[in-house]
């Protein structure tokens, strides 16, 4: 039997977004109205306000004509990813990557599992901070020199630091783009349910690295030549340097549960430590500069995936069919049974997250419409919030419209196929997880 095999993750995304195009045409224009919400400060639909609007089919034209409207839009995304991909060239020109990859298998080369753990927990912990997925594309060329001196491959690395950080953000009991705004809109404390979600969060981040190690030694190849330990020095301009590359993740978990900080702030916060990392790494302002630029470069490709990606999302709603998308699948569920309608909510929040690739956007989006439904067959609010997230935050693993995900895949050349066949068992079993806590709750 031949194995399948996908198209380029731009080719792909092209056919989703011409895809998406073609549903403009086929599916009823419809829309909710919507209010300013003050307790999220966003925009959010009203229950029960669906009605159909004039048709606004998007045609071949101007399907391509949203793409460059997607890098608008996406724009802040798109210049994280190549400040943070420069900063993280110039920690490479300086040789500190180098020594810490050099350290790393130095000290834990017998005990490899040590270093997927410790990798995969840290991930975990950025995506339940702060829903961390763009961010880890720049740190590309760092887990793929790690995993040349581990012999590790690329589905392994995007799984201990891209996957990890989605099941942080699936099950976090604090994530504030996802359980957070959730929260808010179904009214519940922010803080209510966390005793469950970090139950969950153990278990299925202990699962996640469990499949993880088992691929991990399944697959190892002998360490790349050259990509031996050789004792780079870790000398005290090392460790400044690596304070230096610490100070804006601490800075932007900070900023954004305090300050309400976005991307452009982390992105200032990476542009400055790049410049002084040039600075103390002493390759002067002009090679600080080229570093920059050489690093921006390599990351052209994932950035250029993010702004197609979001250009799908933009094909729908000048099309006018998001909401009845959103209406479609929520109507079954207001006759179904109490337990089968909360059990439906999750295949309905995967399925309404491939065309609305943020989690954030679908909180704002189907909250208001779900936490009504649930009120009024008798289901617990804690029990719909968790199946947003449940439903909403597992599709993120395999959704070609996520398109942080394709972008991570590219740049640690991890074919999508290779990827979805290594997480599907994983994704199933997180999902069984989430329908035990829904069912807790419910």
């Amino acid at each position: 039997m031949p194995k399948l095999r996908l198209p380029h993750p731009l080719v792909l995304l092209l056919l989703c977004v011409l895809a998406a195009a073609a549903l403009t045409y086929l599916l009823p224009a419809g829309q909710f109205d919507r209010q300013d919400d003050p307790a999220t400060g966003r925009t959010v639909v009203v229950a029960g306000t669906y009605h159909r609007v004039e048709p606004a089919p998007v045609g071949p034209f101007a399907a391509f004509v949203a793409v460059p409207r997607g890098f608008v839009a996406a724009a802040e995304v798109i210049v994280l990813v190549l400040l943070v991909g420069g900063a993280w060239t110039v920690v490479d020109k300086a040789g500190t990557l180098r020594a810490i990859v050099d350290w790393l298998v130095g000290r834990f080369g017998q005990r490899r599992y040590l270093i997927v753990i410790i990798l995969s927990l840290a991930f975990a912990a950025g995506g339940a901070m702060e829903n961390m997925q763009e961010e880890i594309i720049p740190l590309a060329p760092v887990l793929l020199l790690l995993a040349a001196g581990l012999g590790y491959d690329g589905v392994t690395m995007a799984a201990m630091s891209m996957g990890a950080a989605m099941v942080g953000s699936a099950f976090s009991p604090i994530n504030p783009f996802q359980a957070g705004i959730a929260l808010k809109l179904a009214q519940l404390p922010l803080l209510s349910g966390a005793g469950l979600r970090t139950g969950m969060f153990v278990c299925a981040i202990s699962l996640w690295i469990w499949w993880t190690i088992r691929h991990a030694e399944r697959h190892r190849v002998a360490p790349a030549a050259g990509a031996t330990v050789t004792h780079a020095p870790f000398d005290a301009r090392q460790r400044v340097i690596l304070l230096l590359v610490a100070a804006p993740f601490v800075a932007y978990v900070i900023g954004v549960l305090k300050f309400g900080w976005g991307f452009n702030e982390l992105s200032a916060a990476f542009l400055v430590a790049g410049l002084a990392i040039g600075m103390v790494g002493r390759l002067g302002l002009e090679g600080t500069v080229d570093a920059y630029l050489d690093g921006m470069r390599s990351v052209v490709g994932a950035a250029v995936l993010i702004g197609v990606a979001r250009s799908i999302s933009l094909v729908l709603e000048d099309g006018r069919v998001i909401d009845t998308i959103l209406q479609t699948l929520v109507t079954p569920l207001s006759s179904a049974p109490r337990a089968v309608a909360v059990m439906l909510m999750v295949p309905v929040h995967a399925l309404l997250h491939i065309p609305v690739s943020s989690v954030s956007g679908q909180a704002v989006l189907t909250m208001p419409v779900m936490v009504p439904l649930s009120d009024l067959l008798g289901v617990s609010r804690q029990a719909t919030v968790l199946a947003y997230q449940t439903g909403a935050g597992l599709t993120e693993f395999w959704t070609p419209t996520n398109g942080a995900l394709m972008a991570i895949l590219l740049s640690l050349r991890c074919p999508f196929n290779k990827w979805l066949r290594f997480a599907w068992p994983m994704i199933v079993a997180m999902t069984v997880l989430g329908v035990v806590g829904i069912l807790i709750v419910m």
